[in-house]
């Protein structure tokens, strides 16, 4: 299948954050000092203390990570669509919103692929918030593998490092179809695994690319060397 030559960016930041406390779109990133942090604060408190005025956020560097590949990126928000939108406005993309984040996270990706097609899109880049952004080499690498994969019938590219499948994947039409057929108890990777023969997997040598942060001891394993 021919395919318009840009992505459109899918972000999805709709997750409630529970094991971590508060909302990890607005976490900073690179991750601030462990010191910047009161000894007796709470998993509430984590990450409010302020940081320095070039730290990001890891919604807002998913975004400039997306930014050079894509045309239009679009974040999709639960019920944080109010806390996160200035960081959304303020690095122009659009904001998404999935009114049922409790159906969980593969209902956001079928919320945001939805508004791919609308925006008459046909490929696109999903990646999570709640993980480190990955090297711009690897998405590089990743988008070339894709547009290679698709002469050769395949419908995405799947980044997998030390045998783990991470993110960002590449989608083409196909992909999104498959994911927005699916009924909505599905995950992605049931969708994935029903249609395999048709994913390519690229070997990268980027850990970020499965490195889920879910706990404030994770992210704080993130600042060690």
């Amino acid at each position: 299948m021919a395919r318009s030559p840009s992505f459109c960016g899918v972000i999805l930041a709709a997750g409630e954050s529970t094991r971590m406390g508060r909302d990890k779109a607005l976490l900073p990133w690179p991750p601030a000092p462990a010191s910047q942090f009161q000894p007796t604060a709470n998993i509430a408190d984590l990450g409010r203390v302020a940081a320095p005025a070039e730290t990001q956020t890891f919604l807002s560097a998913a975004i400039e990570l997306l930014n050079p590949f894509t045309e239009l990126i679009l974040v999709v928000a639960g019920k944080n669509r109010d806390a996160i939108a200035p960081v959304v406005y303020a690095t122009s993309a659009a904001l998404v919103e999935n009114r049922h984040p409790e159906r969980g996270q593969f209902s956001s990706l079928q919320v945001g692929l939805q508004e791919v097609l609308n925006h008459g899109r046909d490929s696109a880049i999903v990646t999570l918030v709640d993980r480190p952004p990955c090297a711009h080499e690897t998405l590089r690498s990743l988008s070339l593998a894709f547009h290679d994969a698709n002469e050769e019938g395949k419908w995405a590219v799947v980044p997998e490092f030390e045998g783990k499948h991470g993110h960002p994947i590449i989608v083409g039409r196909e992909m999104i179809e498959a994911f927005l057929r699916a009924p909505a108890a599905s995950t992605a990777r049931d969708v994935e695994h029903s249609v395999q023969a048709h994913i390519r997997y690229v070997p990268v040598t980027d850990p970020w690319v499965v490195a889920n942060v879910d706990t404030p001891e994770e992210y704080e394993r993130l600042q060690r060397p």
